[in-house]
């Protein structure tokens, strides 16, 4: 099998895509609206309206609806950044062919790989921004260590752009989403966004916390609780890793598969 070469990339040519991107989504705010519906949703409903009838979290102290918006926050910036990577990537790629007309212009498929990437981060730390004033002016905000949340958004988004646009290559046709689905919907569920990793039981409990998004909640939820340790230096080094590692194989991949 011949070796793939992956392009080299330059700032200034990935700039020039995400400048395409922009261009296309100042039209309108609808996306980024759209982005904010689904968590504001599961906060009413779940960490209001449950927590109603919940009260204080065991162990925590904090009011229920305090302890499950971090986590939505986290998975806010995974749900943005992941669903331009993949769906809208796939789109681009399958269906529009947009980055057949790309391609002849100085842009390499890295400069693509890495302009979608970051655009995508751009995106999901504007919908962050949102979603943390909506935590402030609905007071569910303790500690101001909550700001950490902002960088921490633009990790937990590197991580899972690159992990989106990874999936993407292998993606076939749209049934194939489903398959996403399987994995993303389960994740949401059960990575501890709507109660403690001790409410499992210890044989279940490592495999949570190889799921990234367990540790893209931990890096938001302790920050805004006001708890801070070197033991958050473990969530950044593995998103930092699983990032790097997705965007290895999706540069490889989409080098293989646009210029075959």
């Amino acid at each position: 099998m011949t070796a793939v070469v992956v392009p080299a990339w330059t700032r200034r040519r990935a700039l020039a895509l995400i400048e395409r991107n922009f261009m296309i989504y100042r039209r309108s705010v609808t996306p980024l609206l759209n982005a904010l519906v689904e968590p504001i949703l599961y906060l009413l409903s779940i960490g209001v309206g449950v927590g109603l009838l919940v009260g204080t979290v065991p162990g925590v102290d904090v009011p229920y609806a305090v302890y499950v918006a971090p986590a939505i926050l986290a998975t806010t910036a995974m749900n943005t950044a992941f669903n331009q990577t993949s769906f809208g990537v796939f789109i681009r790629m399958r269906v529009e062919k947009t980055y057949e007309a790309i391609l002849p212009t100085p842009l390499s498929v890295t400069d693509i790989a890495v302009g979608e990437v970051t655009s995508a981060m751009i995106n999901a730390l504007l919908t962050s921004i949102g979603f943390l004033t909506l935590m402030a002016v609905g007071g569910l905000v303790t500690s101001a260590w909550v700001l950490l949340a902002l960088p921490a958004s633009v990790l937990i988004s590197y991580a899972f752009a690159a992990g989106g646009l990874a999936v993407t290559t292998y993606l076939r046709d749209f049934p194939d989403f489903q398959y996403i689905q399987l994995f993303m919907l389960p994740m949401y569920l059960f990575a501890t966004t709507f109660y403690p990793l001790s409410v499992y039981p210890e044989a279940v409990q490592p495999l949570i916390r190889a799921l990234p998004l367990y540790h893209s909640i931990e890096l938001v939820r302790e920050p805004a609780l006001g708890h801070l340790s070197w033991d958050l230096l473990i969530p950044v080094v593995y998103l930092v890793a699983f990032g790097t590692i997705a965007m290895y194989v999706a540069t490889r991949r989409m080098t293989r598969a646009m210029l075959r």
